[in-house]
């Protein structure tokens, strides 16, 4: 006989049979409910990326066989001056429509917060712009910059000055471009910035007052450096949007010019580069080359946008 008892071992319990299961097939329905928005990207945005990074490493006329080509697509492409003048284009275009832009934004962000009557009457006219047929507008503004009957030289006249062919001459051309892209987006940032200010509190800015800040001091001191994080996004924003415009130049010079519907103008001035890059490829059915210029497109659009948001962010720290 035994002279101790032993413990006996814990019972295992049993699982219950209606027991919710755990992982991917617990949710399974969740992930179905999402899964509409990776199938149509994974359709319509993934596997395009990679496929033009397939073609740009071949050449291809859009029907034939491929032919392998890998990087010399790109080594063209860094010596390819025409590429390198759609640069500079968009470049100086963005430059001349961005920073007008963000300070009329900024300026009519500030109005709109202190108006008092009709707020909403006022951001409905000034976003109005930005919803409106970009086509549409860039016949209009190809009216309004027209060399003989244009409302802009008809005011130079009016004021004793001489007409400008505005959609003739270089830098005509970048700055008819950059007025219409001003005028289109100006509004949209205002609303951005029009909703970062209502989120100050306002005992800042009587704290301001009381110390006897005035407008220009409480805007530089309290106001900008609080819209900061806002000012980034716009900023950011407003590079990608810029550096890949193109109905704009396509429309508004369609007609400037008796070459290619992509050829930006006369003297190729107003050849961005996303027009560039339909110019090779569907002009000139050169696919493999096309998908080149659009991953150097995305490299210039990336490489910006990396600049500003980096400036932003140090001026921020300062």
């Amino acid at each position: 006989m035994a002279t101790a008892l032993e413990k006996p071992a814990p019972a295992v319990e049993s699982l219950p049979a209606g027991r919710p299961r755990t992982g991917l097939r617990r949710y399974w329905h969740l992930y179905a409910a999402i899964s509409p928005f990776y199938l149509l990207f994974l359709c319509f945005g993934l596997i395009p990326v990679g496929f033009s990074l397939y073609v740009s490493l071949h050449r291809w006329d859009g029907l034939g066989p491929m032919e392998w080509a890998g990087l010399s697509q790109y080594q063209y492409l860094l010596g390819d001056g025409d590429f390198w003048q759609s640069v500079g284009n968009t470049i100086v275009i963005w430059a001349l429509a961005t920073f007008p832009m963000i300070f009329l934004a900024m300026v009519t962000a500030v109005m709109l917060n202190s108006a008092v009557r009709f707020k909403n009457v006022y951001r409905f006219a000034y976003f109005l712009p930005n919803v409106t047929s970009v086509v549409a507008v860039a016949i209009v503004f190809g009216s309004v910059f027209s060399t003989n009957f244009g409302l802009v030289n008809a005011l130079l006249q009016a004021v004793g000055l001489d007409q400008v062919a505005w959609l003739n001459t270089p830098w005509g051309i970048k700055i008819a471009i950059a007025t219409l892209m001003t005028w289109q987006w100006t509004g949209y940032n205002a609303i951005i910035f029009l909703a970062g200010l209502q989120t100050i509190p306002g005992e800042l800015y009587e704290a301001a007052r009381m110390d006897g800040a005035g407008p220009v001091q409480t805007f530089f001191r309290i106001t900008l450096p609080m819209l900061r994080p806002v000012l980034l996004f716009v900023l950011v924003v407003s590079t990608v949007t810029g550096l890949q415009s193109f109905s704009e130049p396509q429309v508004l010079l369609q007609n400037t010019a008796n070459e290619s519907t992509f050829s930006g103008g006369p003297g190729h001035a107003g050849r961005t580069m996303v027009l560039y890059f339909f110019q090779q490829t569907f002009d000139n059915n050169d696919f493999g080359y096309g998908a080149a210029v659009a991953w150097g497109v995305f490299l210039v659009v990336i490489l910006f946008s990396i600049i500003n948001w980096r400036l932003v962010q140090r001026r921020g720290e300062d």
